[in-house]
């Protein structure tokens, strides 16, 4: 069977939606910013399976559409290697909600959990949700679980929860389908900042197991 291929789709009059087809977004959009024409757009936001391109303005489309092209297969020419993300270090308490209910799920000890998880290689995938909320890429594939059927009308800031290949980290004040494995006393998001948030897309994150 042949692989998908990503899809390039029309987006209003100055946007361009790529559909990744399996490629990781956030590696598309690292690709896309390092391009030589990368400063004709406005944005480059990945998602979970798509990346949305915004040009700074509608004259440029069809130029901006064919560098994507050759982008996405492979052709494209860099003006400078993409900065690398910086490592962000995450002290985690592993005593999470649904702890012994995901050791129960997955057939091992808390503590088989929390090694594994810190030995994942998480990176920031996108962001979504509400503002600072990040979604982590690199659970390991015995940790990957489904989301909650019925999620919490409520999470509190520094959760970690899991689903599916990913972790967060919630911002608190928000609903919650996850699975809660930890605790971490790291502000990740915090309006009184510059900036804000201090996860990018790219940023490597190291989780680090402490004593409760």
């Amino acid at each position: 069977m042949t692989p998908a291929r990503p899809v390039l789709r029309r987006a209003g009059d100055r946007g361009w939606l790529i559909e990744c087809a399996g490629r990781r977004p956030a590696d598309v959009a690292t690709a896309i910013r390092g391009q030589s024409w990368a400063s004709e757009l406005r944005e480059v936001v990945p998602a979970a399976t798509t990346v949305l391109v915004v040009a700074g303005s509608a004259s440029g489309m069809g130029r901006i559409a064919e560098g994507l092209h050759r982008v996405l297969d492979g052709s494209g020419t860099r003006r400078t290697r993409p900065a690398a993300g910086k490592t962000v270090v995450i002290p985690v308490r592993y005593d999470g909600t649904d702890l012994a209910a995901v050791a129960e799920l997955v057939g091992m000890t808390p503590e088989e959990i929390a090694r594994l998880h810190t030995a994942g290689e998480h990176a920031v995938g996108f962001f979504g949700f509400a503002p600072g909320f990040a979604y982590l890429d690199g659970v390991p594939e015995s940790l990957r679980l489904p989301r909650l059927s019925s999620p919490r009308p409520r999470v509190a800031a520094g959760v970690v929860a899991i689903a599916g290949n990913q972790t967060v980290v919630y911002p608190g004040g928000t609903p919650g389908g996850w699975h809660q494995i930890g605790v971490t006393t790291a502000r990740l998001w915090d309006v009184t900042a510059e900036p804000p948030n201090r996860l990018a897309v790219g940023d490597r994150v190291v989780f680090e197991a402490v004593a409760s």
